[in-house]
């Protein structure tokens, strides 16, 4: 991932409600959510969906579909994969994980085990 890519979707990211938004997406997995239930999920009024939904698009953080009259959100896992990735490829020093460094190194660990 890009330097230029990571900073969009932690700027995306770094704000009370597409943070939210974002989460509940993750919650509902690869099926995602319509604006109106992510309005409810997370108590932002569904202008305010739409207008950070466009930020979170435009960092790529999230994809959209039609899906009759409904345009259905979700979380873009490959993006997110990603900006967890760039920002862990040096944990450690390029040393096996060591458990206090990281909570995801010791669910790696424990997922090898």
């Amino acid at each position: 991932m890009k330097t230029k890519s990571v900073v969009a979707a932690l700027a995306a990211l770094a704000q009370d409600s597409r943070l939210a938004i974002f989460r509940a997406l993750v919650q509902a997995g690869p099926e995602g959510l319509p604006a109106g239930k992510i309005g409810e999920i997370t108590g932002i009024s569904p202008s305010s969906v739409s207008f950070h939904m466009k930020e979170l698009f435009h960092a790529d953080m999230v994809a959209s579909r039609n899906e009759g009259r409904f345009v259905i959100y979700s979380a873009d896992f490959a993006t997110m994969n990603q900006l967890l990735a760039f920002l862990t490829e040096n944990c450690c020093g390029g040393n096996p994980c060591m458990t206090t460094c990281s909570p995801a190194c010791n669910v790696a660990e424990d997922a090898s085990s």
